[in-house]
């Protein structure tokens, strides 16, 4: 039997039967009022109850768990914990600063050579070089491998258009190549800060499948393993129904329990397309995932 007091359903009158909109209007004012009435005492009487007995809080808490595409998504069989200990990026975690190439496509603009330029303040030990009419990828990518990089970025523009992105892990892959949207620079960031070549820390937030963990790792294996907390600067990639959004911000420790948050820029959003296996090799390469729109099936599909 309940510990709470029985509160009686408001009937719900028949509007559509008042013909006149006043009195209409009048007596829905007054089911609204007391529906809220009736909602109030509940609450009331709840949170009595839970003073004499805080379990029911607790239980109350579990119990009220909001349904949302995110938290009713398919079963993946591919889902891992935090634990996995499979892990094929484990060779680039050894301790050393990646050093990273940035590039364009072959007919770039200033948009291009903006975007490269802030990418190049976001990835520590990074260098932008626009591409030079006539550079193959592969030949950027020998060219890489003779000096020690680890990794390759490429910017894909077409027609004054940011629309792709594609990270090569040096000397022997994996490559991925991600659909580029949503992009604002930093000059464009309302009240930015100065950037400071620290090393940022890293968040890497609901990459939970096999894939995911995979694409999280191809972003964490373009920064230092040893984040400098002096410089107080973070950089996030949160997957959120496959579609990846940056930001990076610098935190501030306004008093003992509360902190502010100054985004530095740039912003994008990344959609990966496909996975290949190796490095960038378009007509042999072993592709190990590649999107396709018929594998969409229902809106709780995700696959990162």
């Amino acid at each position: 039997m309940s510990d709470q007091p029985e509160t009686p359903e408001v009937p719900r009158p028949q509007f559509n039967a008042i013909k006149n909109r006043a009195m209409r209007e009048d007596v829905y004012r007054k089911y609204r009022h007391e529906k809220a009435k009736r909602k109030s005492a509940i609450r009331r009487a709840q949170q009595k109850a839970e003073k004499l007995d805080p379990s029911k809080k607790e239980e109350r808490l579990a119990k009220n768990v909001s349904k949302t595409i995110d938290s009713t998504r398919e079963h993946d069989d591919t889902i891992v914990d935090d634990n996995d200990e499979e892990d094929e990026f484990a060779p680039y975690f050894n301790g050393r600063v990646p050093k990273v190439l940035i590039t364009t496509s072959t007919k770039s603009t200033k948009i291009s050579e903006s975007f490269g330029g802030d990418l190049a303040t976001l990835f520590p030990n990074s260098t932008f070089i626009k591409r030079a009419k006539g550079y193959t990828i592969d030949q950027i990518v020998s060219y890489c491998n003779n000096r020690d990089f680890t990794d390759v970025i490429v910017i894909h523009e077409d027609l004054k258009t940011l629309h792709s992105m594609t990270i090569i892990h040096l000397p022997e892959g994996p490559t991925a190549h991600f659909k580029l949207s949503g992009i604002v620079s930093m000059s464009e960031i309302l009240g930015k800060d100065h950037v400071t070549p620290h090393f940022p820390e890293l968040i890497l937030n609901n990459f939970n499948t096999r894939l995911g963990q995979t694409v999280g790792r191809f972003f964490a294996a373009l920064f230092p393993q040893t984040p400098q907390f002096r410089g107080r600067q973070v950089a996030t990639f949160h997957n959120q129904r496959d579609f990846i959004f940056f930001r990076r911000h610098r935190y501030e420790f306004q008093s003992e329990d509360k902190t502010s948050l100054q985004e530095l820029g740039p912003r994008f959003t990344l959609k990966l397309k496909w996975l290949q296996k190796g490095p960038y090799d378009p007509t042999h390469g072993e592709y190990e995932w590649v999107f396709k729109s018929e594998m969409e099936t229902t809106r709780r599909r995700f696959f990162l």
